[in-house]
């Protein structure tokens, strides 16, 4: 892969911004270089711009190299920076499977880069030919999310293979519900496809949404078009500091992990009782998209009754599915309660 032809061409000359922590690494008694006021320790200090110890504890529990992380402000913000460097608005394109994650189409259209839609098939997969063929000589990404949202399936391994080995742009992959699932994460495979870039998420398994944190493994190349384009700061100190809590706790995760799909079983048992419910279909996520007789009235019911889901009823290949995401043992008795008396 040749990524500098893949770069646009102000984001390969770009000199990015040095902040006084790119310049000084390492500890100093006294920091008289970044303007900061020198009271209120720890806040006034500008947080690592490149979050160094937090990468390493990730490296301890994910295997993947720190220099091969990149940190944002929730997985949003690698997915726009990937737009902003290698897209080229109103010339460049992007492929993406549908129905998925919509930040994708949303960057998109921020950064006026055409967005190229292939429907999955009846069973919510995808063929590699078919993304293939919707790509031209502008197509430089293409987006999967696997397990898919909002599905709920793994995609097959074999097509993911075949388009990385096909495709000469960059495929991202969003393993944003991976811990739910069966099948491992495929940064295992990094130095086998340098065009491979896998997003990962602090919000869903670790139960951290509310710190904003998101992962992008990748080359160190494209790692380092990721930070030369990244605001300097982007990971405050708070995030940081609260990121190595949870960093810490990993054994705790991976029981949230099995209590949740324990969870996840007896939700899809109790549902497949309801006569309401139509098709319940295969999860490999902390949810299950469920076919019920009308999602738009039983959507308003569960709202009247303070209970909330999500209707996918307008998505693609979705007509008459809500999304619900697995909730603690109470929450899930009180929901299919409310479920027998619609």
């Amino acid at each position: 892969m040749n990524l500098d032809k893949l770069l646009r061409n102000n984001i390969r000359s770009l000199q990015p911004y040095s902040c006084a922590r790119d310049e000084f690494k390492g500890e100093a008694s006294v920091y008289l270089d970044a303007n900061e006021n020198p009271y209120n320790a720890p806040f006034n200090r500008y947080p690592d711009p490149l979050q160094w110890e937090v990468k390493e504890q990730i490296t301890r529990v994910k295997g993947v190299p720190a220099e091969n992380i990149f940190l944002g402000n929730g997985s949003d913000e690698p997915i726009d920076l990937l737009f902003r460097a290698f897209c080229e608005p109103r010339i460049d394109n992007v492929v993406a499977i549908e129905p998925t994650y919509g930040m994708y189409k949303v960057s998109a259209n921020i950064n006026d880069v055409e967005y190229r839609k292939v429907i999955l098939d009846e069973n919510f997969q995808f063929s590699a030919d078919k993304l293939l063929d919707a790509t031209n000589l502008y197509t430089k990404i293409i987006w999967l999310c696997s397990p898919n949202n909002p599905t709920g399936n793994s995609l097959d391994r074999n097509e993911i293979i075949k388009l990385l080995t096909s495709f000469e742009g960059i495929v991202v992959l969003d393993e944003a519900y991976i811990d739910f699932a069966a099948e491992g994460s495929f940064s295992e495979m990094l130095s086998h496809y340098p065009n491979l870039v896998i997003l990962q998420t602090f919000s869903k398994a670790w139960g951290s949404a509310a710190i904003r944190l998101g992962m992008a493994f990748a080359s160190t190349e494209i790692i380092a078009v990721l930070n030369k384009i990244k605001y300097p700061y982007n990971i405050n100190i708070l995030t940081q500091k609260q990121a190595l809590l949870a960093l810490k706790n990993d054994a705790q995760v991976k029981q949230w992990v099995k209590t949740l799909l324990a969870e996840r079983a007896v939700l899809v048992e109790a549902l497949q009782q309801l006569p309401i419910v139509q098709h319940i279909y295969p999860t490999d996520a902390n949810f299950v998209l469920v076919k019920v007789d009308d999602a738009n009235a039983l959507y308003h019911y569960l709202v009247d009754k303070s209970i909330i889901v999500r209707n996918r009823n307008t998505v693609s290949l979705c007509l008459g599915c809500v999304r619900i995401t697995v909730g603690t043992p109470e929450e899930n008795r009180i929901l299919l309660e409310e479920l027998k008396k619609f």
